[in-house]
């Protein structure tokens, strides 16, 4: 992880909660135009689960589904419409 050192401990607190995390390095302090940073090493352990079958999206809420789009098409209507406005 690089950031400053509140956001590090933030993001290890984060971490904890959903982790076991079995090692820390020491903060590394970074220069030029990242003083002020500091890179940290972490080594998570995750617990799994006996299920193992794919977990599907939360949906989201007011989405009824949408239009699948041909991006092909797209993409050839928006090189077209470059071509047009560049020589303009």
């Amino acid at each position: 992880m690089t950031g400053t050192p509140a956001e590090l401990d933030a993001v290890t607190r984060t971490l904890t909660a959903a982790a076991y995390i079995s090692q820390v390095s020491d903060r590394h302090p970074l220069t030029g135009v990242d003083a002020g940073r500091y890179r940290v090493f972490l080594r998570l352990a995750l617990a799994t689960t006996a299920d193992t079958s794919p977990r599907q999206p939360d949906p989201v809420p007011g989405c009824q589904g949408g239009v699948l789009i041909d991006l092909d098409t797209a993409r050839a209507a928006r090189r077209t419409a470059r071509k047009e406005s560049s020589s303009a």
